[in-house]
């Protein structure tokens, strides 16, 4: 097990109102990178291994709703945490290939475990594209991240305002005091947020010299006075990605740790921060390994069913031979989707990017659809909590709170389909 004791802990307040603790990171700054962090072994085989292992503490985890750190810590001695990182720093360039491969094998695993990682390596693999963190701090982050988990997640969404792709400005600010920042707000659904090393935190300064209204990350260590973890998480699936809501009262964080733009421009440091959009098909992707794992026990229950009135198992009729032949056309179309335009995006064809709101609509689709199947046609054992399949079904319809939500996905892929095609005069 990687030592998590050592890093600094941020305060947590639970539903009583009672503080505890859990793992934060330091604003270190005098390390030194290492010659590299660890190439990770992507092979299906390791792949396999590294979901047999999560899926070992997936029902705990669920059961518990406590953060996964074993499962964390799986996927850190896997070499998959720091995936993403450029190798300027000493790290491996995440393919959309094989981002896909990676997030569907640890969410086939443990789908918890697999949503916080993602949420980090979208992070490496934004600094990678377009630098935008304190070159010092990230240096040191990355110099941490080859001993033991560096957890990082950009905090956007709001209680009251929702989610930024909806539009509009956060109510979190930063405001100029002496030669730093004052962060102040609340801030909701901040996966991970118990473990976080590093908050990156969609703010907005209402006096920038602009004139206007400036807005970007501000790069929050996670053990700063101030910043207060929620307990608020409390969900039918996915309970154990710890998706608190997460205060700042009063933060103050170095000036180099904030680079707004204004929300009127082209985007430039607004901008930075957001991932690749082949990474962006890791969410999807995880959500079919989910799938998979429904599948996996389908299988196995139809095999060792055996009813006194048929006399055999029930995979030898042609009835559950069906819903496999459903279930595995769903996940093999879901697949067939994200890896075929994984490689697409990873050959440099632009017209792919055009495609990514519908991709993650339609692969997520398909994952709910494949695990529905297989609920209906198991009947009760299917939504008994002593076999996992209740719980596949509570994850994998989770995907639909990811963004872009089904709604906000067809209406961008009206409005393009509706420009493109639209007779000309």
């Amino acid at each position: 097990m990687t030592a998590l004791d050592e890093r600094a802990p941020a305060t947590t307040v639970g539903a009583a109102g009672s503080a505890t603790t859990g793992g934060a990171g330091a604003d270190v700054r005098q390390q030194a990178v290492p010659p590299g962090l660890p190439v990770p072994d992507l092979s299906d085989a390791a792949l396999a291994a590294v979901t047999a292992r999560l899926a070992t503490t997936a029902e705990e985890h669920d059961r518990t709703a406590a953060f996964p750190w074993r499962g964390i810590a799986a996927v850190h001695e896997a070499g998959l945490l720091t995936l993403g990182v450029a190798p300027r720093y000493g790290g491996t360039p995440l393919t959309a290939v094989d981002a896909v491969r990676v997030f569907e094998a640890l969410g086939q695993g443990d789908p918890a475990v697999a949503l916080i990682a993602a949420m980090t390596v979208l992070q490496h693999d934004a600094q990678a594209r377009s630098p935008w963190w304190p070159e010092d701090v990230y240096r040191t982050l990355v110099a941490r991240s080859a001993r033991e988990p560096q957890l990082l997640n950009a905090v956007r969404a709001e209680p009251e305002w929702g989610a930024p792709a909806r539009g509009g400005l956060p109510a979190t600010t930063v405001r100029r005091d002496g030669d730093g920042w004052v962060l102040d707000g609340r801030k909701a659904f901040a996966t991970g947020s118990e473990g976080l090393t590093y908050h990156l935190v969609w703010a907005v300064d209402h006096d920038g010299p602009s004139g206007e209204p400036e807005v970007a990350h501000a790069v929050v260590p996670a053990g700063l006075p101030g910043v207060r973890v929620v307990r608020t998480w409390d969900h039918l699936g996915q309970r154990a990605t710890s998706t608190h809501d997460v205060v700042y009262d009063r933060v103050r964080i170095p000036d180099d740790h904030f680079v707004g733009a204004p929300v009127s421009g082209p985007g430039g440091a607004a901008r930075r921060g957001e991932p690749g959009a082949g990474a962006i098909l890791s969410v999807p992707a995880l959500y079919v390994g989910v799938a998979r794992a429904a599948q996996a026990f389908l299988v196995r229950f139809a095999h060792e069913r055996v009813p006194t009135s048929l006399g055999r198992p029930i995979a030898t009729t042609d009835r559950i031979a069906a819903v496999a032949g459903e279930v595995e056309a769903q996940l093999v179309g879901a697949e067939e989707l994200l890896l075929g335009l994984a490689a697409r995006l990873d050959a440099g064809d632009e017209r792919a990017r055009g495609r990514l709101v519908v991709a993650k609509l339609l692969a997520t689709r398909a994952a709910v659809t494949a695990v529905e199947t297989a609920v209906a046609a198991l009947g009760n054992p299917a939504l008994t909590r002593s076999h996992p399949l209740e719980r596949h079904l509570r994850d994998v319809l989770a995907s639909r709170v990811h963004p872009p939500q089904d709604d906000a996905a067809l209406l961008a892929a009206g409005r393009a389909s509706l420009a493109a095609l639209a007779p000309t005069s």
